[in-house]
């Protein structure tokens, strides 16, 4: 089975291929990005996670500290499940769920998506894991880790995706989370993490397994 990172490396190599215009302007506004530390506010290992209280699809009000109830927690920001690195890691994700389930964690996803009939049909929504709706960034904020989509990356999802985010977001149409991962410890503080503002590139689950290994 293909690593999380092989998947990825190949689609954006197939990416180039497609459209090596865009993907150099896409590598151009990540070196950008890099270059202003986008993400350097992430909450770090050793703080205290925000507590948060957001809707899942069905509209029922999730806190952090009610799943911390039941363990540590993983926290993925993903940008919607209509992006194709978001659906390659969660699924990654998911064939790896019962081992994270093992070491006593819970994983919520959480992206800007609102939570109507769109999600609940989505591939994402049906797997075997909490996914919750920030559709203001306000929790991707308070993590560090919500970043202004630029303009070059808006048109692009506007005119060849065809993407309306400001619809899918119920009124946000121009931030998302860096696709970043948190581990919170019962103890409500941050045990690990992975912030890269590269939304091509995701945290693996072996190194999300083998972090939830050292805490059990």
């Amino acid at each position: 089975m293909k690593t999380l990172r092989e998947q990825t490396d190949a689609k954006i190599a197939a990416g180039r291929n497609a459209k090596p215009d865009f993907m150099k302007g896409v590598d151009d506004i990540i070196e950008k990005a890099k270059a202003f530390e986008e993400g350097k506010n992430a909450c770090k290992v050793g703080e205290k996670a925000p507590n948060f209280e957001l809707p899942n699809p069905d509209g029922k009000l999730i806190s952090l500290d009610t799943l911390l109830n039941n363990g540590p927690l993983v926290v993925t920001f993903y940008r919607g499940d209509w992006c194709p690195y978001c659906n390659l890691q969660l699924r990654a994700l998911q064939a790896r769920l019962s081992e994270i389930h093992d070491l006593g964690a819970t994983l919520v996803a959480i992206s800007p998506q609102v939570p109507d009939g769109s999600l609940t049909k989505s591939e994402i929504s049906e797997m075997d894991f909490t996914v919750l709706s920030d559709q203001d960034a306000k929790v991707a904020t308070q993590f560090g880790v919500a970043w202004e989509v630029p303009e070059f990356l808006a048109e692009h999802m506007r005119v060849d995706r065809n993407l309306d985010l400001e619809k899918i977001n119920n009124g946000n149409g121009n931030v998302l989370p860096i696709p970043a991962t948190f581990i919170v410890g019962k103890d409500g503080t941050v045990k690990w993490n992975y912030v890269n503002v590269d939304y091509r590139t995701r945290s693996e689950p072996e190194e999300i397994i083998e972090a939830l290994k050292k805490l059990s």
